[in-house]
């Protein structure tokens, strides 16, 4: 295929995002997706082949749909147009949500299933006070009416729980995206296993979580760390081989 740098950059960072993600078991076999919006097009999207398990997802492999999930490239590859309906709604309504990725983890899950929500039980969690939107199961993302409320319940948080569904994180960046996603399902495997010791929970005031809050987006300025971040998470999976690149 022809393309620019940029777009090719585009599909080495999406695919290393499924690589990164079946290596942390975000996975649910051929379900879900991670999509990226391709620079300097506001239409026009990167997505996993259908069927492919994410482990395999190379640089070549993604397809280009457009913002109905139809292929665009000429891609031999199925895609999942149904999948697309929550990505789409993002993708088109916010400009700085070039990078999404849902989830269906154990973990993320069973958090979208407690009344609660996220809880602020704990330094990890606290990253996402009050950066948490919540959209309420309408069935299985296939009616394209809904992508109005989830972008009307979105409003401008970086991630969302799908209740009783899953997890949505966004990005400007893989890697952006990427931390998202890590580390809010490192709070929901946090919250489950501390609701399920049976012990009392102690949660963290208001007062101090709106400061480890602004704590964290202050180290997240200039994007350094993530940079840093998304380096180490690169090295992970290179470890394991380069082919994604392809």
């Amino acid at each position: 295929m022809t393309m620019t740098p940029e777009e090719q950059k585009t599909r080495e960072d999406l695919a290393a995002c499924y690589r990164l993600a079946a290596l942390h078991r975000f996975t649910d076999l051929i379900y879900t997706h991670i999509t990226a919006r391709i620079p300097g097009s506001e239409d026009h999207f990167l997505i996993n082949p259908y069927g492919w398990r994410w482990e395999e997802i190379t640089a070549s492999s993604l397809v280009k749909i457009d913002t109905q999930g139809n292929k665009v490239d000429g891609s031999p590859h199925r895609v999942n147009p149904a999948g697309f309906t929550i990505h789409s709604a993002v993708h088109m309504n916010r400009h700085d949500a070039a990078w999404i990725m849902h989830t269906h983890t154990r973990a993320g899950v069973a958090v979208s299933c407690m009344e609660e929500g996220l809880l602020p039980l704990n330094q990890i969690s606290l990253q996402f006070h009050n950066r948490t939107a919540y959209h309420d199961f309408e069935g299985i993302a296939l009616d394209l009416a809904e992508r109005e409320r989830i972008v009307a319940d979105f409003g401008d948080h970086p991630v969302m729980v799908l209740r009783n569904h899953g997890l949505i994180a966004t990005g400007r960046s893989a890697a952006e995206m990427f931390s998202n996603m890590f580390y809010l399902e490192r709070s929901c495997e946090i919250q489950v296993a501390a609701t399920s010791s049976g012990r009392p929970l102690r949660m963290v005031d208001e007062e101090i979580a709106s400061h480890v809050h602004g704590q964290y987006a202050q180290m997240l300025e200039g994007d350094g760390d993530l940079q840093l971040e998304w380096n180490a998470h690169l090295r992970s999976i290179e470890g394991l081989g380069t082919d994604y690149r392809s």
